[in-house]
């Protein structure tokens, strides 16, 4: 069996983005800024009403494995689509960048593929309404152990915290990696998903995990506090890496207690769509390489700052060029 350098585990989930203004997203009664999960008859209405789309395979931990794998690693993910048009499309478009798609789609008798009807509007914010499908089933009958017991590297999104077989899937596999001699680690995904599942996001990054990557907001989420400092040392306590990004104020890194402090160039962004998937696989390439933490928190900077210069959630430079470049590697 193959071992791959980073397994994500993730929903699999087909982003259409359209760019649009604040009057439609008032109009169609759409939250600014922030990710909405929604049923299924809500996503046709707003499917119906897009324009002039950009249809991508994504979910936020795929996009940080196609990221990687565009970088040169050898990259797998798990992730569950229906056989149907959308579920064929996400499957087959994971294979062209290289990615080995573990789960083949499943049969009829299931809800349809995921799906995340994303807006963009002037100010490059994103309002994401994401209608999961058949990715709330994914269970630890999903993850094959000789692929999570042998990689090298593992990458857990916390939206799938919201079905409990998603969280039993998430801890075997992050022990199953760990017992192989790997590094699992989490995307904590979302301020509100820290609301839902706090008790749970702690043990398992207490428990479980190597890394932890998050947002202030999410880390200050994490512990309920105002104080980014308090949480950042709060989570360092737990967990062997943290890494917290700070939009233009840089990212936070510390390891074994030694932090660096690695700053940004501010980008005007015209979609931050894939903003903090493309800054981790950045700095998970370093990671990988065994880069010192400046070095890896540099690769991610450049990677979300190529993202958000333009429409779609994956970049569009060969960012292992921009690196050499830059001295990087």
């Amino acid at each position: 069996m193959k071992t791959y350098d980073l397994v994500g585990i993730g929903n699999a989930v087909v982003d259409v983005i359209s760019q649009t203004d604040d009057k439609f997203l008032t109009d169609m009664n759409i939250e600014k800024g922030i990710m909405q999960l929604i049923e299924q008859d809500r996503g046709e209405v707003l499917y119906s009403a897009m324009k002039d789309c950009v249809q991508t395979p994504g979910g936020s931990v795929a996009n940080t494995i196609a990221g990687a794998g565009a970088l040169g690693l050898d990259t797998a993910f798990i992730g569950r689509v229906r056989d149907d048009e959308l579920g064929t499309f996400y499957a087959s478009a994971m294979a062209d960048h290289g990615i080995d798609f573990v789960n083949a789609p499943v049969a009829d008798g299931e809800a349809p593929t995921s799906r995340s009807m994303i807006f963009v509007t002037p100010d490059g914010e994103r309002s994401m309404n994401t209608y999961l499908g058949i990715s709330t089933g994914l269970s630890s009958a999903d993850v094959p152990a000789n692929v999570a017991g042998t990689a090298r590297m593992m990458f857990l999104e916390g939206y799938l915290f919201d079905q409990d077989a998603g969280k039993t899937a998430f801890r075997e596999a992050a022990r199953a990696n760990t017992a192989g001699g790997g590094m699992a680690g989490i995307a904590i995904s979302d301020p509100f998903c820290v609301e839902r599942h706090r008790a749970d996001f702690l043990d398992l990054i207490k428990n479980d995990l190597g890394y932890v990557i998050g947002n202030e907001a999410e880390l200050k989420s994490l512990f309920e506090t105002d104080d980014f400092e308090a949480a950042l040392s709060k989570t360092a306590d737990i967990c062997p890496i943290v890494v917290a990004t700070r939009s233009g104020d840089g990212v936070s890194v510390i390891k074994d207690g030694t932090r660096v402090d690695v700053p940004v160039t501010e980008v005007t962004p015209v979609d931050a769509t894939g903003a903090g998937d493309q800054f981790a696989a950045g700095f998970l390439y370093g990671l990988a390489k065994g880069l010192n933490l400046e070095t890896c928190g540099r690769m991610g900077n450049l990677c979300a700052g190529e993202v958000i210069s333009h429409i779609g959630p994956r970049p569009q430079k060969d960012m292992l060029a921009v690196f050499k470049a830059e001295g990087l590697v």
